[in-house]
């Protein structure tokens, strides 16, 4: 006897979500914050226009999540 069993997704709850969308917000102020650091220690040790190369791209990154989180808090409160 062969029975058919629908498979049902399983829905997060509005704070697992939360909690899902906060460690990934977390990972990207690490990245961004990592790079300008690593561009400030390019700055001390090689020159200023190298290391001022990284400390913009890791700005860039933080500018992104910025503009993440304010898309996603605008989806959220309409």
């Amino acid at each position: 006897m062969s029975y058919k069993v629908k498979k049902m997704k399983k829905r997060m709850t509005e704070q697992q979500e939360f909690e899902i969308m906060k460690l990934v917000f977390d990972k990207f102020l690490w990245a961004g914050f990592g790079v300008m650091i690593f561009g400030i220690y390019k700055m001390l040790t090689v020159t200023i226009t190298e290391g001022l190369y990284y400390v913009i791209i890791g700005a860039v990154l933080l500018i992104a999540l910025m503009v993440l989180i304010i898309r996603e808090y605008e989806i959220i409160k309409k």
